[in-house]
């Protein structure tokens, strides 16, 4: 079946590549496994073949697909397993809804996929809004993304700063453009974001995300020019800052995690 261009479709045919994602999903008894996008299957099918390697009989694959035929396709491939359930539909509208559907405890809930580049973005953004979190995600992403999520101080980002409030990522592989069917324009990379244990109060959670579209908007300006934005009383903006030892002339990259939930929380009263 030809790629369709317009799903940002690029299949993954490396064989070794698919089994070092099987392997980075660590998977036990009892897990629940959501794909995105399975395509043909390759990737579901070795999840499968690993679960039966481990004899493991206690556990579940739902495969989220977009596209119309392949979902037939699959559904056909699978209609004998019983541990396989393929979902046809858009995994940014099916996802917010798939725990409550399912009862899925986080603890058991693993995402895993070959995400079309276009969607990345907006799948991180459902992602970090879920109530109910997987226990971690494997993400096969555009290589530049994947190096952005995972990014530190000096070189943060509106990405890695909200990835990493709610999980600890790692590029755990990378993955050439001739990996894949039909071939990309860029390389690739396997992305592991595990959760934090620990997640922020709504409040909170909407608070810091409020503001780290305040201060990486103009990321090329500094923290003082960006939180202009925020109100035009300059020497209010560095009393805060110097109670954190924070410097003014600085930019947004070079603020760590700690730090930006701290400025969040400091100027949570203008905010």
């Amino acid at each position: 079946m030809q790629a369709k261009k317009s799903l940002g479709q690029n299949f993954l045919v490396n064989k070794n590549k698919i089994k070092e994602i099987v392997e980075s999903l660590e998977l036990k008894e009892g897990d629940i496994i959501i794909e995105i996008g399975p395509g043909h299957g390759e990737l579901t099918e070795e999840i499968i073949e690993k679960f039966k390697y481990l004899n493991i009989k206690k556990c579940k694959v739902i495969a989220i697909e977009k596209d119309e035929e392949l979902a037939k396709d699959l559904k056909n491939k699978f209609a004998e397993n019983k541990n396989v359930e393929i979902l046809e539909g858009d995994a940014l509208k099916i996802l917010p809804d798939l725990n409550s559907k399912f009862q899925i405890p986080n603890s058991k809930f693993k995402l895993v996929g070959n995400i079309p580049y276009y969607i990345t973005g907006f799948l991180f953004r459902v992602l970090e809004s879920l109530d109910n979190k997987p226990g971690f995600s494997v993400f096969m992403v555009q290589k530049e993304v994947a190096e952005r999520i995972c990014a530190k101080p000096p070189k943060m980002n509106i990405l890695s700063a909200s990835a990493q409030f709610w999980a600890t990522p790692e590029i755990i592989a990378y993955a050439p453009k001739k990996d894949f069917d039909p071939v990309p324009e860029v390389d690739s990379a396997v992305i592991k974001m595990t959760t934090n244990k620990q997640q922020p109060a709504a409040e909170e959670k909407n608070r810091y995300y409020g503001f780290v579209k305040i201060i990486f908007k103009q990321p090329r300006k500094t923290i003082l020019n960006n939180l202009r934005q925020i109100t035009g009383d300059q020497q209010l903006i560095k009393s805060k800052l110097e109670s954190l030892k924070i410097n003014a002339a600085d930019r947004p990259q070079n603020l760590s995690l700690e730090q930006l939930s701290r400025l969040s929380g400091v100027f949570s009263d203008i905010l």
